[in-house]
């Protein structure tokens, strides 16, 4: 499997990232990871990720924003399955194993699961997601987030899934919500489990881009787009099934003439 984090390397959160890695290399499964630096100085890349051999590099030479450089670093990705991941968190020491383990013995499209929200002191508050836990058919993560405004209804760093499946549903053109929409996109596509179970860390600290006043500026209108991709590509889905199966029950009644 493959993480694939997209960083600015920005010098408040090479402390963060060093952490991020800390997390992967404490998973008791075999991984990759590749990093998209966005319009940085690849020189400024911690030294414990620079020297791992698992972890890739994606030099963008002009910053392009996180929806583009996690598009592009995603091409990179060489393994079956593959998680999005923030430059200043982590994951539970079990997130990857036990994501994967129920990935392979079910053969569904995606696995997910809580998130905690890590506080400055180290403490940890979870975070359930409006979905329940357990087995969704494709799109029916979607109505649980019943309006725009409301809480996300799956956290988008939480879902671990088939590359295919991300490369279909990938980051949408935003400055921010794009996550969203790729969280939307992987779970309108493929049927896919959600476990009781926290395996990623959302560090709360000053500098996080949801605590910038830029943020809440276009917050309403991300959360209304992707809201909206959500329910047309659902319905776009649920027609075409709809249209297939009239048109096989039409090929079997001319069958039976």
């Amino acid at each position: 499997m493959t993480v694939v984090i997209a960083t600015r390397l920005r010098e408040d959160r090479l402390g963060y990232l060093t952490a991020m890695h800390a997390s992967l290399t404490r998973q008791g499964v075999p991984w990759e990871a590749v990093i998209a630096i966005d319009g940085a100085d690849p020189e400024r890349l911690p030294a414990p990720l620079a020297d791992d051999r698992r972890v890739r590099t994606l030099v963008l030479h002009r910053p392009v924003g996180a929806a583009c450089a996690r598009n592009l670093a995603l091409t990179q990705v060489r393994t079956r399955y593959v998680n999005w991941a923030d430059d200043d968190d982590e994951f539970t020491d079990d997130a990857m194993a036990v994501r994967l383990s129920t990935l392979e013995s079910t053969g569904v499209g995606w696995c997910a699961g809580w998130s905690e929200d890590l506080h400055p002191d180290g403490a940890t508050t979870l975070w359930r997601c409006p979905t329940p836990h357990g087995r969704h058919e494709a799109g029916d993560v979607w109505t649980y987030w019943k309006n725009p405004g409301d809480t996300i209804p799956i956290g988008p760093t939480t879902i671990l899934a088939r590359t295919e499946l991300v490369r279909a549903a990938p980051m949408g053109g935003l400055i921010q919500g794009e996550d969203y929409m790729a969280a939307l996109g992987v779970t309108t596509l493929a049927p896919g489990i959600l476990l009781p179970v926290p395996v990623y860390r959302y560090r709360k600290h000053p500098g996080q881009m949801t605590r910038q006043d830029s943020h809440n500026v276009l917050e309403a209108d991300a959360r209304r787009h992707a809201w909206n991709y959500g329910r047309s590509l659902r319905a776009v889905l649920a027609r075409r099934e709809t249209l297939g199966s009239v048109s096989r029950c039409a090929m079997s009644a001319e069958d039976a003439q």
